[in-house]
């Protein structure tokens, strides 16, 4: 069997041992990777992420009880019961959370959610910067809404997610990881303009390579400095007199500074340059203009460690020592929220396996660390399987 067959598998297995029944149907939704664009998503900017074939995998079928029940594979088989037609409150995994967030969202909007039983098998690295939360997120809203017989756009689908993750959650992240992991297309990287919520695929050249090296380091969203970010985006965004940061020039950011803080300065400034670098680097991997991306994800890293202070010495090891690898042939940056997580390489396909034999006999034995070092494809968005 395949990697998605195996997690199909494994969620029907959790869904028979649970509910000692078959399932209806089965869906997934992907993680991503961000590309570039990091932290531009909750300030209206522009994201360029791929979905990834890595996933979530969520077999539903009928219940007899006025209740969505669920089961979580890879945590230990957990399960989790709550009734549809009572006030849903946060649990205290966040697992759980994902699914009841979604649940009441999807109530929030109209719908009439019907009994379910849910089963919950995914291969999406947990804490490590590739959106194994949205992929949950996303998966659960495409299952639920189904099973219910209700039918939500690629976007609505994400807005509820991500809305689960703001106020059910409690994590105040922006848009690019669900609507990356419910719309992308296979082979092609998705350029979104978060404020409209438009999005267009983005083809990445077949001579190209995304390698994603996970760190090792876990941290979670809720619990690091990310909300701290936000709110200094905003707080910065108040100082210039704009709706959000991508508002704001690159003349604007300078020449009415003022008092500002520099702390805050230093936030504005990566948001603002990042946006510019998105819209160049479209057409840098669209047309495979290797030495043009290595600039623009080399000044993306620099950025996010030093005027966003995401960054941390594990994580900058690691792109030090793969852009020493790749050299012009491919960029590399730290990607997701920071604090930990992965590192991704663009590069020419031919250069990759050079970087995987670098983390693990290079940085691996210099750093006594547990890096993994893996090609990974882009894939499309969330849809149903089997």
């Amino acid at each position: 069997m395949n990697r998605r067959e195996l997690l199909m598998d494994r969620a029907r297995s959790a869904y028979r041992d649970a509910f000692g029944a078959e399932p209806t149907r089965l869906v997934a939704a992907p993680g991503r990777v961000n590309l570039i664009g990091e932290h531009c998503d909750y300030n209206d900017g522009l994201v360029l992420p791929c979905a990834i074939d890595r996933e979530t995998v969520i077999a539903i079928g009928e219940s007899s009880s006025a209740e969505i029940s669920t089961v979580a594979a890879d945590f230990g088989f957990e399960r989790d019961a709550f009734g549809i037609n009572q006030t849903i409150t946060p649990a205290g995994e966040d697992w759980k959370n994902h699914v009841r967030g979604v649940a009441h969202m999807l109530r929030q909007r109209g719908i009439e959610l019907r009994p379910a039983q849910i089963a919950i098998s995914g291969d999406v690295p947990i804490g490590a910067g590739l959106s194994s939360s949205a992929s949950l997120g996303v998966a659960a809203a495409l299952a639920l809404t189904m099973h219910s017989n209700a039918a939500l756009t690629a976007t609505e689908l994400a807005l509820v997610a991500q809305r689960s993750e703001n106020d059910f959650v409690g994590c105040a992240c922006g848009i690019m990881d669900q609507l990356a992991s419910a719309a992308s297309t296979a082979g092609s990287a998705t350029l979104i303009d978060c404020r409209t919520l438009d999005y267009r695929a983005v083809p990445i050249a077949d001579s190209l390579a995304i390698v994603i090296i996970d760190s090792g380091v876990r941290r979670t969203l809720t619990e690091s400095p990310f909300n701290t970010r936000r709110a200094e985006c905003e707080a910065a965004a108040r100082h210039y007199g704009v709706a959000a940061l991508r508002d704001l020039s690159r003349a604007d950011l300078d020449e009415n500074r003022q008092n500002l803080d520099e702390t805050l300065f230093r936030r504005a400034r990566h948001v603002v340059t990042e946006i510019e670098r998105v819209r160049q680097a479209e057409a840098a991997i669209a047309g495979a203009d290797l030495p043009a991306l290595a600039q623009l994800m080399q000044d993306s890293h620099r950025s996010l460690r030093d005027d966003f202070e995401v960054s941390i010495p594990q994580i900058d090891r690691l792109v030090d020592m793969v852009g020493d690898t790749i050299g012009e042939r491919g960029g590399v940056r730290m990607t997701g929220a920071g604090f930990g997580g992965c590192v991704v390489a663009v590069t020419d396909a031919d250069v990759a396996p050079e970087v995987i034999a670098r983390v693990e006999t290079g940085y691996n034995a210099a750093a006594d660390a547990n890096a993994r070092a893996a090609v990974y494809a882009a894939a499309s968005g969330a849809g149903p399987v089997g």
